[in-house]
C-alpha cells in the first residue's frame, strides 16, 4: 500500500513533464498500462517505450496538476489534464481519469478511463 507521500511523489514527477522517468521510478517491472477497454501493455520497458514514442511524436507535453486524487488502501484513482502540442503547433486536451492498483510502493496495474468522443479536442 502506498503512502500519501509516495503518491503524491509520482504526481510530481508526471507533473514536472519526465513521464518516461515516473514510469522507470514509481512502477513494477511486471506493470500493466490499459487504455479505456483496449488490451494492456505488458511490463515497464514496454510501457517506457511506449511513453517516449508518443512524447517524441509531439512538440510538448503540459501536464496539469490533478483535479482530485483518491487514495484507498492498494488503490488510487487520478483526474489528470494533459495538454498535448503537435508539430503543427495545435494543442489538443485529455482529460481522464487513472485507476491504479499499488503493489507496495509501485504501481502494478494502471487503467485510464475517457471520452474516446471527446479526447484530445482542441484547445482555444
Amino acid at each position: 500500500m502506498p503512502s500519501r507521500e509516495r503518491v503524491d511523489a509520482f504526481i510530481a514527477s508526471v507533473v514536472s513533464g519526465d513521464h518516461v522517468r515516473a514510469i522507470a521510478d514509481f512502477y513494477h517491472d511486471d506493470a500493466t498500462m490499459q487504455e479505456n477497454l483496449a488490451e494492456p501493455r505488458r511490463g515497464r520497458e514496454l510501457l517506457m517505450a511506449h511513453e517516449k514514442r508518443a512524447l517524441d511524436r509531439l512538440e510538448r507535453m503540459h501536464t496539469h496538476a490533478p483535479l482530485a486524487v483518491l487514495v484507498d488502501g492498494d488503490l488510487v484513482a487520478i483526474n489528470w489534464v494533459f495538454d498535448a502540442t503537435g508539430r503543427d503547433g495545435v494543442t489538443r486536451r485529455l482529460v481522464e481519469v487513472a485507476l491504479q492498483r499499488w503493489r507496495g510502493d509501485r504501481i502494478a496495474a494502471e487503467q485510464f478511463f475517457y471520452d474516446t468522443a471527446s479526447a484530445w479536442r482542441v484547445v482555444d
